[in-house]
């Protein structure tokens, strides 16, 4: 059986990994291992993949592979507009590393205020939502959506995106 590591502590990434991992792989025994993104609590845009890198990096161990999952807002210089997306890292043993990103959105300019002014976006949609922990349960996408996407559909997305050289890798090795 696959073992992956997800360096993380919301159960829903965990989730998130293990259904796109068993659907490109089969049976997948998936562990969320706590560690530090090595980026600010909010990360703006390099350090997103940054601290999606670190976290696979620290995540592996003695896994198969680590996994690392950040979001964080990108900005768009032509449309003047952060987005928020996901960054999806993998790492095999053998230290090859693959990377993905889900679709993207955008706050209501309220919440920009706030993380601009240095506030985490998870701590300002709980508040603005009056739901605790926003981001381990629907996710702010999921309130923003309707629960027409899912914060576990999101995070899908960036792991799968993540693995596509791993699915088709005769057209990515030199």
């Amino acid at each position: 059986m696959m073992r992956v590591h997800v360096g993380s502590n919301n159960p829903i990434k965990a989730q998130a990994v293990k259904n796109v991992f068993e659907r490109a792989f089969g049976p997948t025994e998936v562990r969320l291992i706590s560690v530090e993104s090595g980026v600010p609590t909010q990360p703006f845009g390099d350090d997103t993949a940054r601290g999606a890198c670190e976290r696979a990096r620290k995540a592996l161990l003695d896994a198969d592979f680590g996994v690392g999952i950040e979001a964080g807002l990108i900005w768009h210089h032509e449309l003047q507009l952060y987005f928020d997306v996901q960054f999806c890292a993998i790492i095999s043993r053998d230290g090859k590393l693959t990377i993905g990103h889900g679709s993207g959105f955008v706050y209501p300019p309220k919440v920009i205020a706030e993380v601009l002014a240095g506030r985490p976006v998870g701590e300002v949609m709980s508040e603005l939502t009056g739901i605790e922990r926003l981001g381990h349960k629907m996710g702010a996408i999921g309130y923003l959506s309707k629960n027409l996407l899912t914060r576990e559909q999101l995070t899908e997305q960036a792991v799968l995106m993540a693995l596509i050289p791993r699915l088709r890798p005769e057209l990515y090795e030199p």
